[in-house]
């Protein structure tokens, strides 16, 4: 569809006019450096800037080149990103960025088909560094630019549909005023952020309020169009943490996630999921048995962390605007509330049945851990809840204490080989979600 010029115009002139005054001084915006301006796009994908800011400026410390990064040790690199969550984001980067080191010596593509073809760069990302760092006319088309194209022109494509991005992709090209390219990409992504926010758009600090669509029709609070996702599977799991005795006294059993999937290679306590059997039904019935929290222990009900389901323009594209409440995104901890017990179900998931009594439970992860892990434990008692929401799964956990058995399962001494003993020293060299992280927290706060 074609736009009149002259709104057209007024928009590019305007909206540029506007970021070379109000523009934030972020630190990433200090340099055209390439390869720092690629880590920041990663890192502000579903992640609030002012959440990125400290995390940035650890990673550049850590890995300040091309070849630091590429040479560096994948636990090191989780390490640095811990709290941020979305941890295929840091693996994706540095294999791309080892490609770079390897394929181009060090220096990131400026041509569209070679930055295209790095692992985890996609549409938004290669234009991003392309127009902020190099000054080609490319788009970098996010969630906050759908959102601004939307309601300004009047489009009522739905965001979520890739035919519309390509639309999207194709204005936003021809909007760029020549030889401006990265200070208007980086304007059209501050109005989004800043004035034109998903809920009480700024209308009256608009600086092409003017001419908008949108707001001429009074459809700024409807748009943009976008189909709900569908919610995250809800699972329930129940959480080990394993102390250990005489040679092992002060330590707990950690253990290394699979290769590959949800989380590869980070570190977490021991957990398994509730079988279906023991949830709902007559076992339902065993929920208002529950006994207290063990003696001696807090009731602790940790507040949800969310890895939100990407936002509208996809994995590809930062969503800084305002995340849900209590988001990872919001930061990499969420904060704790003692003295009762309860769960709060992920926005839009389906609400499971009454939990099983703490006895069942407890007898459930004892014979899961043994049947799957070869690990015999003994659990003690309950300590915690909390919950925890990926882009496609909900997780509902019981944290139970527990100490490692004599019988069944694996002895003692005879761990599988992905379980380590730490110390509370020791657990700060190793990469944890966020959701063990507050665990691990509310226990050394005990």
């Amino acid at each position: 569809m074609e736009y009149p010029t002259e709104q057209k115009r007024f928009f590019s002139a305007n909206l540029l006019a506007w970021y070379l005054i109000h523009r934030r001084d972020l630190p990433w915006r200090r340099s055209r450096n390439p390869y720092y301006i690629w880590i920041s796009e990663v890192m502000l994908q579903q992640t609030r800037v002012d959440t990125v800011i400290p995390y940035f400026h650890r990673f550049v410390d850590l890995f300040p080149t091309v070849e630091a990064l590429a040479e560096a040790p994948e636990d090191e690199v989780l390490k640095a990103w811990e709290g941020l969550g979305y941890y295929s984001r840091a693996r994706n980067l540095q294999q791309a960025v080892r490609e770079v080191h390897e394929r181009y010596g060090g220096i990131v593509p400026d041509t569209k088909e070679d930055i295209s073809s790095l692992r985890g760069v996609g549409p938004y990302t290669s234009g991003a560094i392309l127009s902020i760092a190099y000054n080609k006319p490319e788009p970098a088309v996010d969630g906050n630019v759908m959102r601004v194209l939307s309601r300004y022109f009047l489009i009522e494509d739905d965001i979520a549909k890739p035919a519309a991005r390509v639309g999207m992709e194709r204005l936003a090209r021809d909007l760029i005023p020549e030889g401006s390219a990265g200070d208007f990409n980086q304007a059209l992504m501050e109005l989004g952020a800043m004035v034109c926010t998903p809920r009480s758009p700024q209308c009256l600090t608009c600086p092409v309020m003017d001419h908008c669509s949108g707001r001429l029709a009074g459809r700024e609070e409807t748009l943009p169009v976008k189909s709900k996702a569908k919610p995250p599977k809800p699972e329930r799991r129940l959480v080990a943490l394993i102390e250990g005795e005489g040679e092992n006294a002060g330590r707990i059993l950690i253990r290394q996630r699979p290769q590959e999937g949800l989380l590869a290679r980070m570190w977490e306590l021991p957990h398994v999921e509730l079988r279906a059997a023991a949830s709902g039904g007559a076992r339902g019935s065993l929920a208002a048995a529950e006994p207290p929290g063990p003696a001696g222990g807090p009731g602790l009900l940790l507040a949800a962390a969310d890895e939100a389901a990407a936002a509208s323009a996809g994995a590809d594209s930062p969503a800084e605007a305002q995340p849900a409440a209590g988001s990872a995104a919001a930061g990499p901890e969420a904060p704790a509330k003692r003295g009762r017990r309860g769960k709060a179900a992920a926005a839009g998931s389906e609400a499971p049945a009454a939990w099983p009594g703490d006895a069942h439970s407890m007898e459930q992860l004892r014979i899961a851990l043994a049947e799957e892990e070869h690990v015999d434990v003994l659990p003690q008692g309950w300590i915690a809840d909390t919950n925890h929401t990926f882009s496609h799964l909900y997780w509902d956990m019981k944290v139970y204490r527990c100490r490692l058995g004599g019988q069944g399962g694996a002895p003692a001494g005879q761990l599988p080989y992905r379980y380590r003993w730490m110390s509370p020293e020791e657990l700060e060299r190793y990469a944890f979600p966020n959701v063990f992280l507050r665990v691990l927290k509310m226990y050394a706060e005990e």
